[in-house]
């Protein structure tokens, strides 16, 4: 027994000198490399890719900065999710545009010139998007000892597809992704948000905000994406309605997607194959019903789409059925499985996006009574004492930059998704600030979303202020309102991404987020946070910008971790 007491000890101190012995040598390589750049250098000693750290980065850290040697340093500074929204531009400020965080898997060139990032984006072969990152944080098992991308759960998709299969992909995006979608956005986005308006101001107070809008959201993917159109239902509603039992044949599209986009963690992290077993709690029963139902609901609308296509027959016009028809008419289209992994796609990027977002901006108005009558009066402006049913997406829709200005400064501060690049095979050259730097094989690039639209050089002196009249611009004379949207630096916005890889439905983020703030806000409704005893209303607002501040993070993506903590009500005016 002598030798298995040995066994069990001296096996962890083997697994710890290989994991130390791994780092250093991968720390030394990079350093390396990093070295011939010619810039300024960070080092942490665990890589922000390794899928164990992601998932108690921030718990970790919470307590290893008390500890005095590592209270100051870049492992505390920077070895955690989300760390360039705390940060601002502060690092850029202090190291300069262009510098090296060296880890022991990759280094990461963080970039903070707005010519440079402009070129970056363009570049497309030269800084392609490492789509390898997807399939990073999937449990290896012995069925897949090369793990699929997180997101290819239905199939392989534009956002995991590299070469001539993401031009075919991303050509039939472009064309389903079009002004007729769009209406059909701006529509249900009206109805809806007039339905959530409506819930909202009968109640004395609501905490469930960032709930109704996810709702919101959902409902408006399920008419654009399927042609399917739901009710408003409120948290309450909802909650009451969960005890019905999941099942692959009972579960409904809209129940269906809800359950995946609520448990995306478990579905990514676990694979469809281990949560497919019977002796699985029955949270994980759930979402694999869900996920069968989806498909099931996918494959009956591709089956009818192909045969009505083949009839000469027209149908409802919806991202899947121009898709499909769309890859019918290509001499190259899509495969029934890239169709259902972009569906999946459009869905999982467009839902959670737009709603943290969406909670964002509704707070942050909460916060500024002065933005939202600067708002309401554009929406009064524009639409006067016209019945919803009478908004014309074509001819409003332009007319409110005040309400597409609330969303792009929300996105400047807070930006869900940030977009990564990496140098792939080869060394790349490029310019930053004027001089030529060549950055190595291998490399991630960041562009510094967190410092680049924050950075006083191009945003002013109040550039951490959350203040959307930055987007509008005053012009003599030409139109009825005198007013022009305009970003004031380019380059230093990539809420969307940018170049050939930026977001599809960048316009349908936009439509559905104008359309229901500007419902929100008419009729002189105004929304404010509830007082708590002996708080003052202004007390009550700093205390909503200290809850965006200091409570928000990463989780699947950047949000407001605890919205409820401040609820809102609606008054009016």
């Amino acid at each position: 027994m002598a030798w298995l007491y040995s066994a069990l000890i001296a096996a962890p101190l083997l697994l710890t000198s290989a994991f130390v012995v791994q780092t250093i040598t991968g720390l030394l390589r990079n350093y390396a490399a990093a070295r011939t750049i010619g810039v300024p250098i960070r080092f942490i000693p665990i890589s922000p890719l390794n899928p164990f750290w992601v998932l108690v980065d921030r718990k970790a850290l919470s307590f290893l900065r008390r500890l005095p040697f590592l209270r100051n340093s870049s492992f505390a500074r920077y070895n955690w999710r989300g760390w360039e929204v705390a940060d601002r531009y502060r690092s850029h400020q202090e190291i300069g545009d262009l510098w090296v965080l060296v880890t022991p898997f990759k280094n990461w060139i963080y970039v903070n010139d707005p010519e440079a990032l402009n070129s970056i984006f363009r570049r497309g072969s030269d800084f392609p998007r490492p789509v390898f990152v997807n399939g990073m944080f999937h449990v290896r098992t012995k069925a897949a000892l090369k793990p699929p991308s997180i997101l290819e759960v239905f199939g392989p998709n534009i956002a995991t597809a590299t070469g001539e299969a993401w031009k075919t992909q991303r050509k039939i995006a472009l064309h389903c992704f079009n002004e007729q979608n769009n209406e059909i956005v701006w529509k249900e986005a009206l109805t809806l948000a007039r339905d959530v308006l409506s819930y909202w101001t009968s109640k004395p107070s609501i905490n469930t905000a960032a709930d109704d809008l996810r709702t919101l959201s959902l409902h408006v993917l399920s008419r654009a994406g399927f042609g399917k159109s739901f009710k408003f239902e409120s948290q309450e509603d909802h909650q009451r309605a969960s005890g019905d039992k999941a099942t692959a044949s009972s579960m409904n599209h809209k129940k269906a997607l809800e359950t995946i986009l609520e448990n995306c963690v478990l579905i990514l992290a676990l694979g469809t194959k281990f949560i497919a077993n019977p002796w699985l709690p029955k949270k994980l029963r759930d979402v694999y019903a869900a996920y069968l139902a989806f498909r099931t609901y996918m494959t009956e609308i591709y089956e009818e789409e192909k045969a009505a296509y083949a009839a000469g027959r027209v149908t409802d016009s919806n991202l899947m059925r121009s898709m499909i028809r769309a890859s019918q008419a290509e001499a190259v289209g899509m495969t029934e499985a890239e169709i259902y992994g972009n569906m999946f796609v459009f869905n999982f990027a467009g839902h959670d996006t737009v709603a943290h977002s969406f909670t964002f901006s509704i707070f942050f108005l909460a916060a500024n009574p002065a933005v939202q009558d600067w708002l309401a009066e554009e929406v009064t402006r524009v639409f006067g004492d016209r019945p919803i049913e009478a908004w014309d997406y074509r001819a409003d829709f332009p007319r409110l930059k005040r309400c597409l200005a609330v969303l792009y400064e929300t996105l400047r501060l807070y930006t869900p998704v940030p977009a990564i690049k990496w140098t792939a095979d080869k060394a790349v050259p490029l310019v930053v600030g004027g001089k030529t730097y060549v950055l190595p094989p291998d490399c991630m690039v960041a562009p510094s979303y967190g410092s680049v639209q924050t950075d006083p050089r191009f945003w002013g002196s109040d550039s951490l202020e959350w203040k959307p009249s930055r987007f509008i611009v005053k012009r003599n004379g030409g139109g009825d309102d005198g007013e022009d949207f305009r970003v004031p630096v380019r380059g230093a916005f990539i809420g969307w991404s940018d170049g050939a890889r930026d977001c599809p439905g960048r316009k349908f983020s936009q439509v559905e987020f104008v359309a229901a703030l500007a419902v929100l806000f008419r009729s002189g409704w105004r929304v404010e946070p509830v007082t708590k005893p002996g708080e003052t209303i202004e007390a009550a607002r700093r205390r909503v910008l200290d809850l965006i501040e200091n409570d928000s993070g990463s989780v699947l993506l950047l949000q407001m971790l605890h919205p409820e903590r401040a609820p809102l009500v609606w008054k009016r005016q």
